[in-house]
């Protein structure tokens, strides 16, 4: 009866203990295949360069390839459920940016709560936008701006890479803290903003940096303030927005995300890398080259910079009306 009892609690034990090897194995192999990062943007954009840059240095700290799948469509949305919906095993990674915060208070109807059905890996770059204008409005400054706006509410056209985008909501907020009014006009992508910013079909873009610039250096549009809190290095003639509207802050940013239930232990095997990748020289340099400052970080920072960006651009969509079913 003893021998059996032994026996029996032996057996019992090692079943117990069977899921904890099973699942520090799994950890110790990660990852031992390709990876998949789904990014909701077409080829081309500032989420196509980030995400191919983040996949070819992960890979080199991971020892695996990393694919980058384009899915867009849906203002991020199919990409972000491809990636809720796929196996919590850490080989679909989603590039996380702010339509993700954006899109909770921007569509009426989700099929997911995208910080309660996703785990937060890190935090990539981050990068302002930059206030142009047309070379016919008749400012220079910020200040200048703000009272050719009240002198003349809602008659310069106010252009942006689509309705609920990091550029539209930006100039969103920027109404909403001077008391000024612009005429919203959505494009299908910054692209064809930036030819009609150009051509004088529309005259104020809140753009991103790194496609800006360009345009700025060659005369074809006046910068006047970059939208970080600090000066921008690739544009560093400009001042920041908040000199003259204090507590204003607008950027775009991207991270990586994982399906809700990822072993910690495989988030922990991605965050080191992600750090790891952002303290290397050749990565941290070409990042630099977009304008980019670095987020390196622990996932549970990086959940907090998503919620936060949750609920300020929340605010920002309900003032603008904005809303896409």
């Amino acid at each position: 009866m003893t021998l059996h009892r032994r026996r029996f609690l032996r057996l019992a034990g090692a079943a117990v203990a069977m899921p904890a090897v099973s699942r520090g194995a799994l950890a110790q192999a990660y990852p031992s295949r390709p990876l998949k990062l789904v990014i909701g943007y077409p080829p081309g954009g500032s989420a196509d360069i980030t995400a191919r840059l983040t996949a070819q240095f992960l890979g080199e700290k991971l020892g695996q390839s990393v694919i980058v799948e384009s899915r867009p469509g849906g203002g991020t949305n199919i990409a972000t459920e491809t990636v809720i919906n796929a196996p919590a095993d850490g080989y679909t990674l989603l590039l996380v940016a702010p339509a993700n915060a954006i899109n909770a208070t921007l569509y009426e109807k989700l099929n997911h709560n995208y910080l309660r059905d996703t785990t937060q890996i890190a935090g990539l770059i981050r990068f302002s936008n930059v206030i142009v204008v047309n070379p016919s409005v008749p400012v220079t400054t910020v200040p200048e701006l703000i009272a050719h706006l009240k002198a003349n509410p809602g008659k310069l056209n106010m252009a942006s890479s689509g309705n609920g985008s990091t550029i539209h909501m930006s100039g969103e907020l920027f109404k909403m803290m001077t008391g000024t009014d612009m005429t919203h006009v959505p494009y299908r992508g910054g692209a064809l903003a930036l030819t009609d910013m150009v051509g004088g079909q529309v005259q104020v873009m809140f753009d991103n940096i790194p496609t800006a610039a360009e345009f700025i250096k060659s005369g074809k549009l006046r910068g006047l303030a970059v939208t970080s809190t600090e000066r921008s290095h690739v544009l560093p003639e400009l001042p920041t927005v908040a000199q003259y509207v204090p507590g204003y802050e607008a950027s775009a940013w991207y991270g990586l995300g994982a399906p809700k239930n990822t072993p910690p232990e495989i988030i922990e095997t991605l965050n080191k890398a992600v750090n790891a990748m952002l303290a290397d020289e050749k990565p941290k340099a070409r990042f630099t080259e977009m304008g980019a400052t670095l987020l390196p970080g622990t996932p549970t920072e990086f959940t907090k910079l998503v919620a936060d960006e949750t609920e300020k651009w929340g605010k920002v969509v309900k003032f603008a009306g904005a809303k896409v079913t």
